[in-house]
């Protein structure tokens, strides 16, 4: 929060996930291996593409100065696209947005999606309503242009149009070759969820063996019961190359508060 007190609410939130079929992944695997058996490879080449993404951001601001704010619908649509390119014009980008940035199939069309399941609707809201023009949301995002253009096309199975694209700046889509999902803060309470979102603790997981074949089917919850620590390969090798979990920048010193007379003193040696 001293932060955002210091330069105001965030402009934009982008959340990059590793694609592991890009060309420096696989282009270094051994004959019949897959990306899911080299962990430490697909680690390194995603801390270099997210170096590299940091950069283009903070260095070369290529979404704008931080002091410089979006403070309007038309400066969200030179940025943010949610929105199936046209084929012919952009047939690059075309493939990427339909390989990483359509959502689902879920809803009806996948009941049993994760999005979906136990619940009958997208606890994302896939898929939007058409928009014909970018609206000013009144919540964390603005509610993006999803013109009703005709276009759709056959994604994991099911037809998909605009409504299922997930919001993405053009550039860094073609750049990175990933999901790059790229969203316009439209409210205060993106720092809340930010946070979050970094701080939220290690996965956790309930495990527990018993004999399959147990005549009287009774089950001990208490004795079953494991509260365990879930570590994924990629996490784990992430922690042993010593890569930073998360990052504040500029750093925010905490400074402690002191009644009068109850300072804290310190002494060095000499």
């Amino acid at each position: 929060m001293a932060l955002v007190r210091k330069y105001g609410k965030p402009n934009i939130f982008i959340t990059m996930t590793c694609n592991p079929n890009w060309d420096e992944i696989k282009r270094e695997l051994l004959p019949g291996q897959t990306p899911q058996d080299c962990p430490d490879l697909v680690d390194r080449v995603f801390h270099a593409k997210l170096q590299e993404l940091k950069k283009k951001l903070t260095k070369e601001d290529i979404l704008g100065k931080n002091k410089y704010k979006l403070t309007c619908t038309e400066q969200y649509d030179l940025l943010i696209s949610a929105e199936i390119p046209n084929k012919k014009k952009y047939p690059r980008l075309h493939k990427m947005v339909l390989m990483h940035m359509t959502h689902g199939p879920c809803g009806t069309l996948n009941p049993l999606c994760p999005c979906t399941k136990d619940r009958g609707t997208c606890k994302n809201h896939y898929p939007w309503p058409y928009s014909e023009t970018t609206l000013q949301g009144k919540d964390l995002y603005p509610i993006y242009r999803r013109r009703e253009n005709g276009r759709k096309e056959p994604v994991r199975g099911a037809e998909q149009d605009n409504r299922w694209v997930v919001p993405y700046n053009p550039y860094l889509l073609r750049l990175f070759n990933c999901h790059i999902n790229v969203e316009a803060c439209g409210s205060i309470k993106a720092v809340k969820y930010l946070f979050k979102y970094i701080y939220k603790g290690h996965d956790r997981a309930s495990a527990a063996v018993r004999e399959g074949n147990k005549a009287d089917g009774d089950v001990d919850e208490i004795k079953q019961y494991r509260d365990a620590r879930w570590v994924t390969p990629p996490e784990a090798l992430w922690r042993i190359y010593g890569f930073d979990l998360s990052q504040n920048s500029p750093p925010v010193m905490q400074l402690q508060l002191h009644l009068p007379n109850m300072h804290m003193v310190s002494f060095h040696e000499c």
